[in-house]
């Protein structure tokens, strides 16, 4: 397992970090995924050979936000 952090814009609310959430949790390979609304972060616990950092930022932009990686 790897962990990704993101840096995710455009959250305003807890339905916000739920929907990000959910989204990335919707990823194959997935295992956990943490999203904290008041520092605008995720970090995202995900099998390296199911999926990648491309698919994860991919999804949450697909829920209309934008997310970059974080060291």
């Amino acid at each position: 397992m790897t962990t990704l952090n993101l840096k995710i814009q455009g959250m305003h609310c807890e339905h916000c970090a739920r929907a990000v959430t959910n989204a990335l949790q919707g990823v194959e390979g997935v295992r956990n995924a943490r999203v904290d609304l008041k520092s605008g972060r995720a970090a995202v616990e995900y099998d390296e050979a199911r999926t990648g950092p491309g698919q994860l930022v991919g999804a949450v932009m697909e829920e209309g936000y934008t997310a970059e990686e974080t060291p």
